[in-house]
């Protein structure tokens, strides 16, 4: 186990499609979080950007341009980009400085002016990118994507389109309660089932919109945390950022090749779950120790696939757990009680941080209508293109 380090302050900027620059966004979620945490930009010593690529240059230096909108006070500055794991990646920046030595105060922050329709690759050829590749070669989209891996589930664990309907009947509930989410509507499978497809066996609802918005943390030092009188916060014990092991047995887009299988023995696990076994075993805590879980809802097919990659059912039991309930606020393990991806949509830079502060906001019992009642242990998980993972344990 590493050291541990406190989530002084959370703050977000609401998502939805506001015509407005991503800065903007990241500035107000910001300054929401140091108002959060009753400090003042000043008291920051290092800040940490999760970088926002389609936003043109300034976004490739995202840690410098926030810190210019806040005000140049000489913090230190970082810029990272794994694409959606780069929120993770930014806390992870921010916590090995904090544990370092290097900075008592850390702010995180992450934001988007996503584009209109699904995301694609940038202009120019770039046969070298497997990016650029999937999308030329294979006319990949991720619709598509998203689409293949839920017949893939619909195979291999008999799935059906109306388990993939209740994921999404269950994320929009909660999303109504929570006042960040860009789509606070209660929608029913019927209406899941009426919506127009997209990549069958998924539809328009199965699957997540492009969003603006953005999300900041302040962290610490537990010492600074003492210092500034925070009474038992709520801590970061763990961050994993693995990639993945060859051979590849399950295929992940933008991946269309795989080492052979004979020189080296298939990993007993996926990538997926090596994600969340490397953040267990960093925090000292197992699947049975979480009291929820917010997980990277891309498509309705995908949240399924998480409960069991969390280990929080068995292999092709993630569709019974949903249908008992026991995802769903007051049941035994409340996956994405923000709504997840199907009420925010995705800010790419800023939504492994989103996570984190809905896990901030949850532990500390400030959720309001969504709280999951006497949570202790949150994880979040994602995965960014090219084999970034991500995951945050938070405890309290």
């Amino acid at each position: 186990m590493t050291g541990e380090v406190a989530v002084l302050g959370a703050g977000m900027h609401p998502w939805g499609k506001w015509g407005r620059s991503f800065v903007a966004y990241g500035v107000a979620a910001a300054r929401a979080a140091l108002t959060d945490a009753g400090l003042e930009w000043r008291d920051v010593g290092s800040i940490v950007g999760a970088d926002t690529v389609r936003g043109g240059y300034p976004g490739y230096v995202a840690g410098a341009t926030f810190a210019k909108a806040l005000g140049w006070q000489g913090a230190r500055v970082t810029s990272v980009y794994a694409a959606c794991a780069s929120g993770a990646q930014a806390v992870n920046t921010a916590r090995a400085q904090i544990l370092s030595g290097l900075a008592d105060v850390v702010l995180v922050v992450g934001a988007d002016a996503a584009p209109k329709g699904f995301f694609r690759p940038a202009g120019g050829d770039r046969p070298d990118d497997p990016d650029w590749l999937r999308f030329r070669v294979l006319g990949a989209t991720n619709p598509t994507y998203f689409g293949l891996y839920a017949r893939r589930r619909m195979a291999v664990h008999g799935d059906t389109p109306e388990d993939f309907a209740q994921v999404k009947v269950k994320n929009a509930a909660m999303g109504v309660l929570n006042p960040n989410a860009r789509y606070r509507k209660r929608v029913t499978a019927e209406e899941v089932a009426a919506s127009a497809v997209v990549a069958d066996p998924l539809r328009l609802l199965d699957i997540c919109a492009t969003s603006d918005g953005g999300a900041a943390v302040v962290l610490s030092s537990m010492e600074f945390a003492r210092r500034h009188a925070t009474v038992d916060p709520v801590r970061i014990r763990a961050v994993s950022t693995v990639t993945p092991r060859y051979p590849n047995t399950v295929l992940d887009l933008p991946d269309i090749a795989t080492d052979s299988a004979v020189a080296v023995e298939p990993c007993h696990d996926t990538f997926r779950e090596s994600i969340a076994r490397a953040a267990y075993e960093e925090a000292g805590v197992g699947p049975e120790d979480v009291s929820l879980a917010e997980v990277y809802d891309l498509s309705t097919a995908l949240e399924l696939q998480w409960y069991e990659d969390l280990g929080l059912c068995g292999e092709g039991e993630g569709a019974k757990l949903l249908r008992e309930g026991a995802t769903a606020l007051g049941g035994r393990i409340p996956v994405n009680a923000s709504g997840g991806l199907a009420s925010f949509g995705e800010a790419v830079p800023a939504q492994a941080i989103a996570q984190v502060c809905e896990l901030t906001w949850q532990l500390r019992g400030a959720a309001g209508d969504r709280q999951v009642a006497g949570a202790r242990v949150g994880i979040s998980a994602n995965q960014g293109l090219f084999g970034h993972g991500s995951a945050v344990i938070a405890v309290r």
